[in-house]
């Protein structure tokens, strides 16, 4: 995509599930991104991402909230009732709110008649490489990323809502991991997409990788705000309950990669299901499912350092993409189950 390489293409493979076709969240039947970049070279690196589940109809799902130091709009609703009802759409922090109203703009179009929409709307701060006080989202920006979102392999790193931000020391941006179980009988697929912003130290199967020592004279770039959104789409039969147990291993799986959980960091998890059959697996059976949550969202979170190339932004601010070099020479040989 960008002369970069996911996780796998450098031989860190995490756990022994098999993934899906495309290694994504779009491996989930009927589950599409989009992205619209705002990236001007200088100032402004932001953007836009839509996960959209086609058709866009009521889903259970649930949110967890790992540390609520954000701006999760419509996040209440979808506790109280445990149904998403809109796509979920990623941006920058100061721009949530006219995301929102897009969002609203794409939901009155599909629904002439309706009186009421819960748009589901996430973000985390990129202000370290972008003038976030700009507030450059329009309602174009969020309407392309909807109606351009595909069911191809996601671009990820420095793109849509990845494009300014910067996670673990390093430039961060999207990124995107699913896994494949057969559950009581039921062959099941777990996608993760994940918008990384957070603080902490890089580890890659449990060998710590610090900015400093990798990238000498770099320093390390903490910007405020530190936080990650985290998508879970799944094809298995749960309920919103279940479905809120998989968010909050989601959550867990950050740890895996080196996340500091700090005081300023809104970490959310959102899961939903697309299955359209009944019923829903019992919970003894979720051992398999939660390990593809932990899986998938620990690859993710990889992919979407190791995607994401040296960026430059507002006020001569840099984060440095990840050193491949690096990570061939710290990293064990062969998956970490």
């Amino acid at each position: 995509m960008n002369g970069r390489s996911r996780a796998r293409s450098l031989g860190v493979v995490v756990g022994p599930l098999p993934t899906g076709p495309l290694n994504a969240i779009t491996d989930v039947e009927g589950v599409l991104v989009g992205h619209t970049t705002i990236d001007d070279g200088a100032a402004l690196r932001t953007g836009v991402t839509a996960i959209v589940p086609r058709p866009v109809r009521p889903l259970p799902a649930a949110v967890h909230t790992g540390n609520g130091y954000g701006k999760l709009v419509g996040s209440t609703q979808v506790d109280e009732l445990g149904v998403l009802e809109s796509p979920i759409v990623l941006t920058g922090t100061l721009s949530v709110f006219r995301a929102a109203d897009a969002v609203l703009t794409y939901l009155m179009g599909l629904h002439p008649g309706g009186l009421s929409f819960n748009p589901l709307v996430g973000e985390t701060n990129d202000g370290f490489l972008s003038d976030i006080r700009r507030r450059p989202i329009t309602e174009r920006h969020v309407l392309d990323a909807l109606e351009g979102a595909s069911g191809g392999l996601p671009a990820e790193g420095c793109v849509g809502a990845g494009t300014g931000t910067t996670a673990l020391g390093f430039k961060a941006g999207i990124g995107t991991s699913s896994r494949r179980q057969v559950v009581d009988g039921v062959p099941v697929t777990v996608g993760a997409l994940v918008q990384a912003n957070f603080g902490g130290v890089l580890t890659v199967r449990g060998v710590p990788m610090p900015v400093e020592e990798l990238v000498p004279g770099a320093g390390r770039p903490e910007p405020p705000g530190n936080s990650c959104m985290i998508v879970v789409a799944t094809d298995a039969p749960l309920d919103a309950r279940q479905l809120g147990r998989l968010a909050r291993r989601a959550i867990f799986a950050m740890g895996r990669v080196g996340a500091s959980y700090s005081h300023g960091s809104g970490d959310y998890a959102i899961a939903f299901s697309t299955a359209s059959r009944s019923p829903v697996l019992p919970d003894a059976a979720l051992d398999p499912v939660f390990a593809a949550v932990l899986d998938a969202v620990e690859e993710a979170l990889l992919n979407s350092l190791f995607m994401a190339t040296t960026t430059t932004g507002v006020h001569g601010h840099t984060s440095h993409a990840v050193p491949y070099d690096a990570v061939a020479r710290s990293a064990p040989p062969g998956p970490r189950a």
